[in-house]
């Protein structure tokens, strides 16, 4: 029997439907592809590797949460054109998820016109997630986790629109940015005859070859951030990621939370190191509490100076920050900014602040509440972008994103 044959066209006009399923099914694995058969999918959380590379698409849950962070990273949010609706959403997923799959592989996605740039994954992810108004145009508000919302409004907050919200969710992450640009443009062409790109925001952290496996990031601030972070595949990490109550569709995702926070690096420059870290509650070289010696002892929010007061502030953001129960973390999976230097001579830097999540309300929420009202930092910060996102689980070999949801 003569097998169908995948076109871009065919899944635009919903002709292809069947055929996406039947290639998937079919699709050959990393190792039979030119470009990866000398470099085998390496383990989650191993020291990355040169060019080839790869992160593993398919599993329980998407790639690009658990999986250490890349150097760079992009977040592109989309919004539905006008009548697009739940038929035409499920062949954008199928498509997108045919164009990730085989770009996180090292293969060209369909109808690529610069195939040599696809060679090389560089531990390439693609991460879907689902903001309020996709629930509304598929049909199936009912099934929308009741914290995907826009959050409450914050007395620090100072949002602009084109930094919020977004019906459609990009995020993609690589260690080298040719890979991460050509993975962007293909996949926002095969996303442009749904939707209208609303914002990208580009973010970078340090590479993985340019300090030992396991090292904290600083932000542009010299702050380590993530010190506190939940360890992936711990009990603890599984309870404060993966959603496993609510929705059933998405169990084994979890929720994002996007935050573009703009950071006053001139007002920072005139504090002094006291200052700083009286702020923080950590020291800035080692990243250590002002109560400890290393980065990851506990801080003693109980411990008093000489005069008598709390040696970390009430106000210092490690105590406003503090969660006791590590199942009831968030994950930061932080980036930095830089849109370089205003003509006035000042930097347009800050934080590209992702914070996955089991759900929202219970965990994102209250830590933000007392960050808003009384964080030492907000002196140097201001949150300018927020979005939020249901993140679907990860899908099989002959599956696609969001199927359990519109499938």
């Amino acid at each position: 029997m003569r097998q169908p044959r995948l076109t871009r066209r065919g899944l635009l006009t919903g002709g292809a439907v069947t055929a996406a399923g039947a290639l998937a099914a079919r699709a050959l694995p990393p190792s039979s592809s030119p470009s990866s058969a000398s470099s085998p999918a390496r383990e989650p959380g191993a020291p990355s590797a040169p060019g080839p590379a790869i992160e593993p698409f398919h599993g329980v849950h998407q790639a690009g949460i658990a999986t250490p962070p890349q150097a760079h990273a992009v977040f592109a949010g989309l919004d539905l054109l006008p009548g697009t609706g739940r038929e035409a959403i499920v062949r954008m997923m199928r498509l997108l998820t045919d164009d990730a799959r085989r770009l996180t592989e090292g293969r060209a996605a369909l109808a690529d016109t610069e195939p040599e740039l696809a060679v090389h994954p560089a531990r390439l992810t693609v991460t879907f997630g689902f903001g309020p108004g996709l629930f509304a145009a598929a049909g199936v508000e009912e099934l929308r986790p009741e914290s995907v919302a826009p959050l409450p409004p914050f007395v620090v907050d100072r949002l602009e629109r084109r930094w919020t919200g977004a019906d459609l969710l990009l995020q993609i992450c690589a260690d080298d940015a040719v890979t991460l640009a050509h993975a962007l443009r293909m996949t926002i062409k095969d996303a442009r005859s749904f939707t209208r790109v609303r914002w990208t925001q580009r973010g970078f952290r340090r590479g993985s070859q340019t300090a030992p496996p396991g090292t904290t990031q600083r932000n542009l601030m010299g702050q380590l951030d993530g010190t506190v972070n939940p360890v992936p595949g711990t009990p603890d990490f599984d309870r404060a990621v993966w959603t496993g109550d609510g929705p059933r569709w998405l169990h084994g995702g979890t929720t994002l939370v996007l935050r573009r926070i703009r950071t006053q690096l001139d007002k920072w420059d005139a504090a002094d190191r006291t200052a700083r870290e009286f702020s923080v509650g950590r020291r800035l070289d080692t990243g250590a509490p002002l109560t400890g010696l290393r980065e990851h002892d506990e801080p003693d929010f109980d411990r008093l100076n000489t005069l008598g007061f709390p040696v970390i502030s009430e106000y210092a953001h490690i105590r406003r920050a503090h969660v006791k129960d590590p199942g009831m973390r968030i994950l930061r999976r932080v980036y930095n900014y830089d849109e370089g230097i205003t003509p006035e001579g000042h930097a347009d830097s800050g934080l590209l602040f992702a914070s996955y999540q089991a759900d929202v309300a219970r965990q994102f929420i209250p830590v933000q509440r007392r960050l808003a009202e009384a964080d030492l930092l907000n002196e140097w910060t201001t949150p300018i972008g927020s979005a939020v996102f249901a993140v679907p689980p990860g899908c099989s070999a002959d599956g696609w994103i969001g199927e359990t949801l519109l499938g």
